[in-house]
């Protein structure tokens, strides 16, 4: 009845939870969630009265398709003092989301068979992005791995720094060791995802990959968004930078697809930077205290080994200490979100669809003391079902 692509999807595992969490909330229970992939600040004043002045002026028809000249001049001169890339507005493309950005490049870049090389864990939406695009999504546990699973089919390699589900943040050693291995594979694409390249805790600060070396920048296609570093997660705004070929080839896709991105949104992008550019490094300056205690608190857990993360606001925690069968750890995991949810009401991702069974997420972009009872009410969960 569908087509084959249609029907090898299956639900966000995150939206999944979130969903029902939103039922019980309905329902009338009391649900404490970890499981939202978005800062829980409100979007700051000057970004909205941006947008209300649009609405204002009329700014409600349609725009440019890869969006207004105006906002590309804004990210070109982002790109250049925050991520060292220097790019000409041809060379961006701005759209309802870096998912679309994503999606877009996947379906320009990937033909059936061609394969898409991706390192467990990862976002959840890699692997089926590829698939509607008939690839084969080819996974890593390791980046030591790469140098042997690159083919002459590898057409796309995808890295995503700071890491959504780990944090982790890949330093500037490890990336000229990534651009070393690919370089021997001319054809092979990069879509690097920056979405998180705001926030980071420790010792590393994310590193764009284009920014390594002239060969880099010819083959990567540099993502980010407003969503997370603005707290714009529902004005689905997301842009990309790199080759005019492949902006090209996308500004072709998305005229079929979408047309513009949101002209009121745009609007609001154009102010970003320029009022409100000192709201991301406000957020990070919290999440880092948030990620102090959330990762305190879980590891006080028995069975529980939570890792602190370089980046990005998600804390990856180890639950296999939960079952003395590791070869069960993909059911545990998400039989462990199910039961966590139903029975104690506190919501967390499972593991499994981010290429880590036994694991879980949780996201700190929520305040302290629901962190605070949250992670309380988790301890009591595991004391007495385990």
């Amino acid at each position: 009845m569908f087509s084959k692509a249609a029907v090898s999807l299956v639900p966000s595992a995150t939206l999944a939870i979130n969903a029902r969490a939103k039922q019980l909330v309905a329902a009338g229970r009391n649900i404490i969630s970890f499981a939202a992939g978005q800062p829980d600040f409100d979007t700051p004043e000057p970004i909205k009265a941006a947008a209300k002045r649009a609405l204002d002026e009329g700014f409600t028809k349609y725009t440019p398709t890869t969006g207004i000249p105006e906002l590309k001049q804004v990210l070109t001169a982002k790109l250049k003092i925050k991520n060292h890339l220097r790019y000409t507005p041809e060379q961006v493309i701005i759209s309802n989301g870096a998912k679309q950005i994503l999606f877009e490049a996947i379906m320009c870049l990937v033909d059936i068979g061609d394969e898409v090389i991706i390192k467990a864990p990862y976002w959840v939406s890699y692997p089926d992005m590829v698939k509607v695009a008939r690839g084969k999504s080819v996974i890593i546990k390791d980046w030591d791995e790469l140098a042997k699973k690159l083919t002459k089919k590898s057409k796309v390699l995808i890295i995503n720094s700071p890491n959504n589900p780990t944090g982790e943040i890949i330093d500037r050693k490890g990336l000229e060791k990534i651009a070393k291995v690919i370089k021997k594979y001319p054809k092979l694409w990069v879509l690097s995802d920056e979405c998180y390249d705001c926030f980071y805790y420790g010792g590393a600060k994310p590193i764009s990959f284009a920014s390594l070396s002239q060969d880099a920048y010819q083959r990567t296609l540099t993502i980010n968004a407003f969503s997370k570093t603005f707290s714009m997660t529902g004005w689905r705004l997301g842009y990309g930078a790199g080759p005019k070929e492949l902006i090209g080839a996308m500004s072709n896709l998305q005229d079929q697809i979408s047309s513009n991105p949101n002209s009121i949104a745009q609007k609001a992008g154009l102010v970003a930077w320029s009022q409100a550019g000192d709201f991301p490094e406000t957020m990070r300056r919290e999440f880092k205290k948030r990620c102090q205690v959330i990762v305190t608190k879980l590891n006080q857990i028995k069975g529980f080994k939570a890792l602190l993360p370089d980046g990005a606001f998600y804390v990856w925690t180890d639950i296999r200490g939960l079952t003395k069968d590791p070869a069960s750890a993909g059911q545990s995991d998400q039989k462990f979100c199910e039961r966590l949810l139903e029975e104690g009401g506190v919501a967390v991702i499972p593991g499994t669809p981010f290429g880590g069974p036994g694991f879980i997420r949780l996201s700190f972009a929520t305040s302290l003391e629901q962190i605070e009872t949250g992670i309380d009410l988790i301890k009591k969960f595991v004391e007495k079902n385990y």
